[in-house]
């Protein structure tokens, strides 16, 4: 989640897409996107062509790789906030849209011939509460509330509670708390509707793993692996979101970074990164589903 809002200039393209998935009913609402985020996508599907037979985590590292110096953007799903719709962005994201766009790039791809629409419906199955999108509220805001959704639709997996079982005190409110942070909740009639949401999130009991554990439990995190860094911040859950790579021995964080404006493998091990931050308490993990 970011807190400053800005819109940037598209050009808009709307498209319909039917599914004959058979997960959460695809929306015929429309997509935006621009002819450059489909160009990107058929790239990665004719690079990721040979290694279709890999595992969703392997995928995903795959497509991250690709997104490789990727511009880091905040806010590239507040394009109309008159109405929510589905925002398809390959050409700059944020951290969780990048985590996203990874994951529904892999299952796409595992699924067998990959199209623009099946990725689509992948997208917004992973973003939105049951797959569904029924408003600005329907987006999984709350990165917690992420895990926990898409583990009830056999997306992830939560394994905070097996790898470290430590429970982690929810307690958020930010956005029904800071309502000018969020350019949608001009819409007063909206902030009632959040509370209900965070209130519901605070009384779930959800694990993670904190920082200064994470060497302890180094061994029992995978390639693949999303997690979400807990914070300290008032009101919130999650402040930021990476895949995490096994490299040397050690787990690495790759992510859609603000201070290096793009996406990155950082040179930092998840632990340094942080034990160097004042903010973060630990981590939360999901584990992607075959």
């Amino acid at each position: 989640m970011k807190f400053t809002f800005f819109i940037l200039p598209f050009l808009f393209l709307f498209i319909s897409c039917n599914s004959a998935q058979k997960r959460a009913p695809y929306d015929t609402e429309n997509i935006i996107f621009q002819p450059k985020d489909k160009e990107i996508l058929d790239e990665i599907f004719d690079i990721l062509e040979t290694e279709k037979n890999s595992s969703i985590p392997v995928l995903m590292i795959k497509a991250g790789t690709f997104f490789n110096e990727t511009p880091y953007v905040a806010s590239t799903l507040e394009i109309n906030p008159e109405e929510e719709k589905l925002v398809v962005n390959l050409r700059e994201m944020d951290c969780t849209t990048f985590a996203e766009n990874c994951l529904a790039i892999a299952r796409t791809m595992k699924k067998g011939a990959p199209t623009f629409e099946k990725f689509a419906y992948e997208l917004q199955n992973i973003r939105y509460r049951d797959g569904k999108i029924n408003g600005y509220p329907s987006r999984l805001h709350y990165f917690s509330d992420w895990i926990f959704n898409n583990d009830q639709k056999k997306l992830v997996k939560r394994v905070s509670k097996e790898i470290a079982d430590i429970p982690y005190p929810l307690n958020v409110n930010f956005m029904s708390t800071h309502p000018g942070s969020y350019i949608q909740l001009k819409d007063s009639t909206l902030i009632p509707v959040i509370a209900k949401q965070e209130k519901e999130i605070s009384s779930r009991t959800m694990f993670y793993i904190p920082k200064d554990k994470i060497s302890e439990f180094e061994d029992k995190l995978m390639d693949g692996d999303i997690a979400g860094i807990t914070t300290n911040i008032n009101g919130m859950d999650i402040m930021h979101v990476v895949i995490l790579v096994r490299k040397g021995g050690h787990i690495y964080p790759m992510h859609a970074s603000s201070s290096a404006g793009k996406v990155i493998l950082s040179d930092e091990t998840l632990e340094k990164y942080l034990l160097n931050s004042k903010r973060a308490t630990g981590i939360m993990v999901a584990r992607p589903l075959e």
